[in-house]
């Protein structure tokens, strides 16, 4: 059974609309994030590899394309009319040396696409492959998280780095990494060939482009804080309409639609601002990019036209050096877009890893002690806890349950009730005492096999979309149709079942009617499956009506017969019968004992039990 199942107790850390916790406010720097991703993906690194070496191979066939351009202008320039002595000469073309580059281009610049796509499928396959990795760890550090965690940290919030941070990190690697390769190359091999052309057209071309490199590195250093914060608000803002929506009759009721609006605009104002400005400048890139080409193509073209002029170069030449100005300046705007694209993964990345990073459960694989045959006896001796350090909420609690016996837990709401069924089930850790479960200390018992002794019915029922048989035999294996149904005919639910469309084949979604009793008594049937020594039965009969709670009280009595159960109820009615009452308040054990010696002893249980009773009159 999931831990993250188990109802919060009252005296946990409070979490909703506006007190919901918040990612953390200072970001880690972008070589820090972006180390980590790529130590991440260090198995995938030879695959990468392959595919930016054939990213930067085809660009280096497409860099070399406009020096054969140059040659081929060279020789079709022979042959155009020339002048001697003022009379036009006719010099022939010497078409099979321009067929010859031509095909050449054209071996060029198919290799040249063949080996883009193989980058683009290697790519592609490898960028999926580390977000299903990423959104797998996830799911198994979900399971590896104490409950403090969540209850301090929104569900929507953890939501949105499943989802939004995962896929920004897969699109952007997939797009980004291949084409900063091929610009950094296509910008360096086409630098390379100027200069190899001509230096003084290479230095025309380059400092014509400088202030493009000034300003891209001025606008990356601003827009990288406006993204970190955009992912940020983006998860603040999931978490605050999966609150809102889950308790959205509560919000009706309440008329709380205005606070939680308030806040929702609160957030989705400061969203806006930072997506607002994160957007502006990455888009800035592309017309200032396209301006330093536009300025680079009419000095290349004033300066070509003074050197071809003067003899110095070819008209070739310049043909070249209009392809490699285009070369050389295109890198420049793909390299700034992609740079912002890493930026996004580094925020996003920074989300991911510092979940990943959260303090996990301990690791308990050494611990050799097993619980077998469990018959049930439960000791609590001296416990002592608070969910934080600084309050504590379980004093000095000690107690003897014998296997069997039903033992109600009461108290007013705060007292500690269910703090001390989720340390019996160790969802944390005391932080003094010890409890015993068939004299062995469950801190010294794998927690798993601490969880396997206990089956549970709590007050909000948990079902899944699946079959009606799929949800009453979850978590169990090798469970026989005979014994589903018998487990139904004992809780008084199977009768039901036949009457649905497809009986215990019926698929339980949102078309499936269903009231609270008989989802409390697929919980109560599902717990008969799991046939566990123990039970934990919290406020199981608070959400239905006393009709329906007798029908489920029946079904209960049957469940806890020869277990030790647990039952937490605020109705004191549904208790007379348990073989103990512990009464706590404020953290202890004020009385004990069973319902009619607590009434004769006219304490703070009868006077809780007469208050009901007054009230109920």
């Amino acid at each position: 059974m999931s831990e993250n199942n188990v109802r919060r107790n009252n005296q946990g850390p409070m979490m909703g609309g506006r007190g919901m916790a918040r990612p953390a406010e200072k970001p880690k720097n972008f070589k820090a994030t972006m180390s980590k991703l790529l130590q991440y993906c260090k198995g995938y690194l030879p695959a990468i590899i392959t595919a930016l070496v054939a990213a930067a191979a085809g660009t280096i066939l497409q860099i070399v394309g406009p020096d054969k351009l140059k040659d081929m202008t060279n020789e079709i320039s022979k042959g155009l009319p020339a002048l001697i002595e003022g009379v036009p000469v006719m010099n022939n073309i010497d078409m099979d040396a321009v067929a010859h580059i031509a095909w050449l281009l054209v071996f060029f610049y198919l290799g040249s696409m063949l080996l883009n796509l193989s980058q683009s499928l290697m790519m592609a396959t490898v960028t999926q492959k580390i977000s299903k990795k990423m959104r797998t760890d996830i799911s198994r550090k979900i399971n590896r998280l104490p409950l403090k965690y969540f209850d301090r940290t929104s569900h929507g919030d953890v939501l949105s780095r499943v989802t939004n941070d995962v896929d920004t990190i897969g699109q952007t690697l997939n797009q980004s990494i291949g084409t900063l390769v091929t610009s950094i190359t296509m910008l360096f091999g086409s630098l390379i060939m100027m200069f190899y052309n001509n230096w003084i057209l290479a230095l025309t071309a380059v400092g014509s482009s400088v202030i493009g490199f000034a300003l891209m590195m001025l606008i990356m250093a601003k827009s990288q804080k406006h993204f970190v914060v955009q992912q940020r608000e983006l998860g603040r803002i999931n978490g605050h309409i999966e609150e809102i929506y889950t308790g959205h009759n509560v919000v009706k009721v309440y008329n709380g639609s205005k606070d939680a609006k308030k806040t929702f605009e609160d957030i989705n104002s400061k969203l806006y601002h930072s997506a607002w400005k994160s957007q502006f400048l990455s888009g800035l890139m592309m017309p200032l990019m396209g301006f330093v080409g536009n300025l680079g193509y009419v000095t290349v073209c004033v300066v070509g036209a003074a050197l071809a002029m003067n003899g110095t170069i070819s008209f070739g030449v310049i043909v070249a050096f209009m392809l490699y100005i285009r070369f050389f300046t295109q890198p420049l705007s793909q390299m700034a877009q992609a740079f912002n694209n890493l930026q996004r993964t580094a925020a996003a990345g920074e989300r991911v890893f510092e979940f990943l990073d959260e303090e996990e459960l301990i690791n308990e694989d050494q611990k050799q002690k097993q619980l077998y045959n469990v018959k049930g006896d439960v000791e609590f001796k001296h416990v002592k806890f608070g969910y934080t350090p600084d309050k504590t909420i379980i004093h000095d609690f000690s107690a003897n349950v014998k296997a069997g016996q039903k033992v109600a837990i009461v108290g007013p709401t705060g007292a500690g009730k269910t703090t001390i069924v989720n340390l019996l089930m160790r969802f944390y850790e005391l932080d003094g005492g010890e409890i015993r479960l068939d004299n062995i200390p469950i801190s010294q018992v794998p927690r798993e096999n601490v969880h396997e002794q206990f089956g549970m019915v709590l007050q909000d029922t948990w079902l899944f979309e699946g079959t009606i048989r799929d949800n009453i035999v979850y978590g169990k294996q090798g469970v026989t149709q005979e014994q589903v149904v018998s487990a139904c005919k004992t809780v008084g639910l199977h009768h039901f079942i036949k009457t649905m469309p497809e009986g215990y084949n019926t698929i339980l979604n949102s078309k499936a009617s269903l009231s609270e009793g008989q989802k409390q008594l697929i919980t109560i049937a599902r717990a008969m499956i799991q046939n566990a020594p123990l039970l934990i039965l919290d406020e199981a009969t608070s959400s239905v009506d006393t009709r329906t709670e007798q029908i489920v009280q029946r079904a209960m009595d049957k469940l806890t017969d020869g277990r030790t159960s647990f039952v937490i109820a605020h109705r004191l009615s549904t208790i007379k019968n348990a073989d103990l009452i512990m009464v706590m308040k404020d953290g202890d054990i004020i009385e004990s004992g069973t319902h009619n010696e607590l009434l004769q002893n006219a304490g703070f249980y009868a006077e809780l039990y007469n208050s009901q009773f007054e009230q109920s009159a």
